[in-house]
């Protein structure tokens, strides 16, 4: 029954390719074929499907599934709000004359932004809507404005506090307790504050090249666009208020100072009482908000559970101890079970989105991965720009097809795919540097390691001026 339970992910991708059907109703379906075909032939005890109700509320009672209501919230009011187009304003005026300023202003923006829109398809809205047109004024082709918003609203999925980079966190600390049960391994186990201290180097080094390719993109463009209006004071005061509160929760965040809950509650607050201050969004406007948020909110709770139950049926019908015995005799250590993960993450892209493959194989693939690997964190970094890359994958990658749905006329594959070929090349060879060299997600784990050494000498003091009856 194992080599069922993997047929099972076989008979999901091809039902939503050829259907469209919504993925937690196939799932669903799937769960249930899986369950009856288990209890039919013997191999399932009715008595382990018991067992989802209580999987369902444990699950369901963790404070991060918080935080995702909250981001998908902001990311509505950011669809809504001007905000966002005055950042871009901003951005192109202190920018440098000419071509690029428009391109390389849309990279910052979606650095900024796209981690609170807690999505890459609000991402894609937010910068159809605020970025491409004023990069088709400034001479930018169909498939360069494609190809360049495709890209940037994947860069939320590396910045904190990103719903991606925190489920898959989640899921990363779940999939390593189960890989040090079954090595019988003691180490400490990896959470999510890990998560976001090793992705932040690599994420550093995507924006900076990106942004150099954006600017490369257009050495040849013709800068055809008219002067635009000037920036009042009070412009300029609100974006550099608005970046500095956004720089402030997100560093926040990734230094561990709140958690991402709190920092999607404080900008949900903070653009709701700006927004009714400033008279920016109407009744309507607040309902349609509303409404987008509980309309994406409900999909991926939705997803989450149909999830959970299918694979509770893939474990009971032991497809897990059968992926965990493939690699535990696959050849070539460690090195080789993690590329072969890799492979099957972006493979999963053709058919599945981030959030699919965080709910669905992440569970199945990493504990076994995790059981031959030491470092944790590299895997799960690894993992998360595996993600990253497959959303911009054309022709299906997540990214590709919004952006492409959005921007008219549709760009021709062909031309989509050159545009597209630079970034993919960055995005694939950052990928390949931090498989080749580990150390790189940990180079805040060391600054920080010998930020709080002591010396001997202080450590003494420390002990003389502490309270007598303290715990050393």
């Amino acid at each position: 029954m194992p080599q069922f339970g993997l047929a099972l992910l076989g008979v999901v991708a091809v039902i939503v390719t050829l259907t469209g059907q919504p993925i937690f109703v196939v799932l669903i379906f799937a769960s249930a074929l899986g369950a009856v075909v288990g209890v039919i032939s013997g191999s399932v005890p009715v008595a382990l499907l018991g067992a989802l109700p209580a999987r369902m509320i444990g699950l369901l009672e963790h404070d991060l599934l918080q935080a995702v209501p909250l981001f998908v919230l902001v990311g509505a009011l950011l669809d809504r709000l001007p905000l966002a187009e005055l950042l871009y304003r901003c951005g192109c005026r202190l920018g440098p004359r000419g071509a690029a300023a428009p391109r390389v202003s849309a990279v910052g923006l979606s650095a900024l932004l796209a981690p609170m829109n807690g999505s890459v398809g609000a991402s894609v809205a937010m910068l159809s809507r605020v970025v491409a047109p004023r990069l088709r004024e400034r001479g930018a082709g169909t498939a360069e404005t494609t190809a360049l918003i495709t890209v940037a609203s994947t860069l939320g999925v590396l910045v904190p506090p990103s719903i991606v980079l925190l489920l898959l966190g989640d899921a990363m600390m779940r999939a390593h307790t189960e890989a040090l049960s079954m090595s019988g391994g003691n180490a400490r186990i990896l959470n999510t504050q890990d998560l976001l201290h090793g992705v932040l180097p690599p994420a550093a080094l995507i924006l900076l090249i990106v942004g150099c390719i954006a600017a490369w993109q257009a050495r040849h463009a013709a800068d055809s666009h008219e002067p635009a209006a000037p920036l009042t004071r009070r412009d300029i005061a609100l974006a550099l208020l608005t970046v500095a509160i956004l720089v402030a929760l997100l560093g926040g965040v990734a230094l561990g100072l709140f958690y991402a809950v709190e920092a999607a509650a404080t900008g949900g607050v903070l653009l709701l009482a700006g927004a009714s201050v400033s008279g920016q969004l109407s009744a309507a406007g607040l309902k349609a908000a509303l409404h987008d948020a509980l309309d994406v909110t409900g999909s991926l709770f939705a997803l989450f559970v149909a999830a959970t139950t299918f694979t509770l049926v893939l474990r009971v019908l032991g497809t897990d101890r059968w992926v965990q015995a493939l690699f535990a005799h696959l050849p070539g250590g460690a090195g080789a079970a993690v590329a072969t993960a890799l492979v099957v993450l972006l493979l999963c892209a053709l058919v599945l989105d981030a959030f699919e493959m965080i709910f669905v194989v992440v569970p199945i693939l990493m504990p076994p991965v995790l059981a031959r690997v030491d470092d944790a964190l590299w895997v799960a970094v690894l993992s998360l720009l595996a993600l990253q890359l497959s959303v911009a994958l054309p022709p299906l990658g997540y990214a590709v097809m919004m952006s492409s749905a959005r921007i008219k006329p549709h760009p021709a594959m062909r031309a989509l795919l050159r545009a597209l070929a630079p970034y993919l090349l960055a995005l694939a060879g950052v990928l390949a540097l931090v498989l080749a060299q580990p150390w790189l997600v940990h180079v805040l784990d060391r600054a920080s390691a010998t930020a709080a050494a002591l010396s001997p000498e202080e450590v003494e003091r420390l002990m003389r001026a502490a309270p007598r009856g303290a715990q050393p």
